[in-house]
């Protein structure tokens, strides 16, 4: 039998921490196991290594938005679910780049919460409705198109790189990495055109002219790059 999900919950309304609990436990394949509720950030970041597969955020703690911790958390290793009453298309917008896995509003909750949680774990795009009107509703220029770093990352992984190769030559975690390719699918996703495989993901990236067919080459490493660059001191040199 599958090991089950784990998940924190960081909310402070206790009312509402027991009603994701609930449903949760109600969960009839129980493929979710709660593991630790708290109504801050501070327990997650006195562990040196995740307690959970997921942390369903909510993005106002205490009155403050935390959107600029989520980077942190995925960081550490975390997959991030928000789970907000905020409905601005600019809050969910800048909640999925500084890297949530998915965007749920608590009024779509008990529909959604466990299956975001669910794709998380298993690096799925999932598309609520209310993370897809943010997504249609913004303004900025060129949407679907990917930020840089998403670029760079999904470049390199059709290169041929692993997700780890990929982290290492960009400097960020695998788990960052996921994201990105993650949150790629899921913005295609938004408008319509699923790109559930590698394979599609690539085709959409090179209809939109994100990326150019020519820059798929066959990657080498930093070792290989080095052997074979010409040494100054080279006979003929």
């Amino acid at each position: 039998m599958e090991q089950p999900v784990t998940v924190a919950i960081i909310e402070d309304h206790p009312v509402v921490a027991e009603g994701v609990a609930s449903w949760i436990r109600s969960d009839p394949g129980q493929r979710v196991r709660l593991v630790q509720t708290a109504g801050d950030l501070t327990g997650l970041r006195a562990v040196s290594r995740p307690s959970a597969d997921v942390v369903i955020l909510d993005l106002e703690l205490s009155g403050e938005l935390v959107t600029a911790q989520i980077p942190g958390l995925v960081a550490a290793g975390y997959r991030v679910v928000a789970f907000s009453g905020h409905s601005d298309p600019a809050i969910v917008m800048e909640t999925l780049d500084n890297g949530a896995h998915a965007y749920v509003s608590k009024e779509e909750g008990r529909d959604y919460l466990v299956k975001a949680v669910l794709a998380a774990a298993a690096d799925r795009p999932y598309v609520t409705r209310s993370q897809a009107r943010a997504m249609l509703a913004d303004q900025r220029p060129a949407r679907p198109a990917l930020s840089e770093q998403e670029r760079q990352a999904l470049l390199l992984w059709f290169q041929g790189m692993s997700k780890a190769s990929v982290g290492r030559r960009m400097s960020i975690s695998e788990n960052t990495v996921r994201q990105y390719i993650s949150r790629a699918r899921a913005k295609y996703a938004a408008t319509g055109r699923t790109a559930p495989s590698k394979d599609a993901l690539l085709a959409r990236a090179i209809e939109d002219g994100v990326i150019k067919p020519g820059e798929i080459v066959p990657y080498k490493s930093f070792a290989r790059v080095a052997a074979d660059r010409p040494s100054l001191d080279a006979p003929g040199r």
